[in-house]
């Protein structure tokens, strides 16, 4: 009776071992599996990450879109960030350059990254930047502010059911993991 107990037993300990391998592997494989849904489907607002040649579009003056700008500071960047306008009102195939203001709040010389993203997430693909300064790490000397631009358009063939778009930028302090140092 007792090697009966036993044998269940390791079995058991053995389906819960391999169970907990499974979750671990499928926990690790969750983030490149997430990057490849969102690339196939264009969700999570991920925008360009280098320029766009500034192409001629031919402009849509009937249509007009709402593109809000929301800015933020991660709460290890010691810093204050915001945008010269909290929303605009654009005709798709024209570019526009918006203003955002930086400035480093200690004594020290710090180097920053803003990281963007677009809601709702199937319009990054019409999204896009010729110039802006998430592109980049940004160095800050102490106490500086800066003036950096971004510009943009947004694709005439943006789908018709868009009416408002939110381009979002949070800032990270990267000074002690960068090579700008």
């Amino acid at each position: 009776m007792s090697d009966g107990v036993d044998s269940k037993n390791r079995k058991l300990v053995t389906k819960l071992v391999l169970i907990a391998i499974a979750m671990f592997g499928f926990g690790y494989a969750l983030v490149p599996i997430y990057d490849v849904f969102c690339d196939i489907t264009g969700l999570n607002g991920k925008t360009n990450t280098d320029a766009v040649l500034e192409t001629q579009y031919q402009v849509d003056k009937t249509r007009e879109i709402k593109v809000e700008f929301v800015t933020s500071v991660n709460k290890s960047a010691p810093m204050t960030f915001r945008a010269e306008n909290n929303k605009i009102v654009v005709h798709p195939g024209q570019f526009y350059t918006v203003n955002f203001y930086a400035e480093n709040l200690t004594d020290k010389k710090m180097v920053a990254q803003a990281i963007p993203s677009v809601s709702p997430g199937l319009a990054s693909e019409y999204f896009k930047k010729t110039e802006c300064f998430c592109f980049t790490e940004q160095v800050f000397e102490p106490g500086e502010s800066k003036t950096m631009p971004v510009r943009f358009v947004v694709e005439p063939n943006l789908p018709e059911q868009y009416k408002t778009i939110t381009l979002s930028y949070t800032f990270f302090d990267n000074t002690d993991k960068s090579v700008k140092n």
